[in-house]
């Protein structure tokens, strides 16, 4: 699936079809959670960044994100990914360890999942909990 990507230019072909949708830095930081969140649910984490953060990175820096701010919400957009049905490959390995039933596992993730979504949110669109808190920290 990686190759293919790579082959085909898919990630470049995604943040030009964003950029053309909207020029707005939050409306584009919703797409790029959305897609993101999507693509996390799909593709392993290690490869997913490889693939698709040069480009993101680009994208998002063209509208003012900081680059701190976004290497943090990828990660975690793709984390959040690896949780969420139907592949999420944490919740099923969980789901084999815990021997419970599936939809059990869903029950009681809701909870952790919607506040990792609001983190996520304000990690998004409050540049200082990630930018401004490592500027203080590095002193630029």
């Amino acid at each position: 699936f990686a190759y293919i990507m790579t082959k085909e230019h898919i990630p470049k072909m995604i943040a030009d079809t964003m950029l053309s949708l909207t020029d707005n830095k939050y409306v584009l930081l919703l797409l790029i959670n959305i897609f993101l969140i999507f693509v996390g649910m799909f593709m392993e984490t290690i490869a997913a960044i490889l693939i698709l953060f040069p480009v993101l990175l680009q994208l998002a820096t063209s509208v003012g994100v900081d680059s701190i701010q976004f290497g943090v919400m990828v990660v975690m957009n793709l984390v959040l990914g690896l949780c969420t049905p139907p592949v999420g490959v944490c919740l099923f390995a969980a789901t084999n360890i815990a021997g419970n039933k599936l939809s059990d596992n869903v029950k009681a993730l809701l909870p952790f999942l919607l506040a990792n979504f609001a983190v996520l949110g304000l990690v998004t669109y409050v540049p200082f909990i990630t930018a401004g808190i490592a500027n203080l920290i590095l002193g630029a």
